[in-house]
């Protein structure tokens, strides 16, 4: 795909009513670079059954204005300035209940695409895909699909057949309390530290004593070492 384009479109605010685009996804676009953005736009506006007609450079700017006004389908980068793409997401998830939200990045590791469909994403599309593979996830998003890259649903696939951890997994004379097993746990399932204390109702600094301590008692010094002592040899 060609990112390299001159800039043809000013941002713009024009609330089209949807009967001039009848029949047509409409479509936004978060992204920051604008060479990319626009060429994504001119790439949607190509296509007989899209229109796009919004381009944000900011996480900020998208979330004032798609609150008031929603579109179909919202194609977002995650490493936006201020405010990154995944909070975006989860900030117009609640507001905008009939936008489909597809994130399109460079990222690929896990943590990133696991709180992405957490915040609601329902597509995760990777920058270097082609023009084609970006319209066809477009219109499968639309239609109530879950398009990704097939290195991103291999990634989520391997998840689900990942060794869970579970209770009988443990050594049973682990000297953990319950609540630090707990937390061991949400480690072990890639929580970060503030999802643990909102999983468990704790605060963060709570959340990073329990670590220490558990730490200390397994005699490791990190998270990796601490999941694989836990678990049966």
């Amino acid at each position: 795909m060609n990112l390299v384009l001159p800039v043809k479109y000013l941002i713009n605010e024009l609330h089209i009513p949807m009967s001039t685009a009848e029949g047509k996804i409409q479509i936004a676009i978060v992204e920051d670079i604008k060479d990319i953005a626009y060429d994504l736009q001119d790439l949607f506006n190509e296509q007989s059954d899209m229109q796009c007609s919004k381009v944000y450079h900011n996480a900020e700017e998208a979330i004032s204005f798609l609150s008031r006004s929603p579109v179909d389908v919202v194609l977002c980068d995650i490493g936006l300035p201020g405010i990154d793409g995944i909070k975006a997401i989860s900030t117009l998830y609640d507001t905008c209940e009939n936008t489909q939200f597809c994130m399109f990045t460079v990222f690929e590791d896990n943590d990133k695409i696991f709180r992405s469909i957490k915040a609601g994403a329902k597509g995760y599309i990777l920058k270097n895909s082609d023009p084609t593979r970006i319209v066809e996830s477009i219109r499968e998003l639309h239609k109530g699909g879950s398009p990704m890259n097939p290195e991103i649903a291999r990634k989520i696939i391997d998840s689900f057949s990942a060794p869970r951890f579970e209770s009988e997994d443990l050594t049973k004379d682990h000297p953990l309390t319950k609540r630090e097993f707990q937390i061991v746990g949400c480690l072990a399932d890639g929580l970060l530290y503030k999802e643990i204390a909102e999983h468990l109702g704790i605060t963060l600094g709570t959340v990073k004593q329990h670590i220490h301590k558990i730490y200390d008692k397994l005699q490791v010094n990190n998270k990796t070492e601490a999941i694989n002592k836990m678990r049966r040899n």
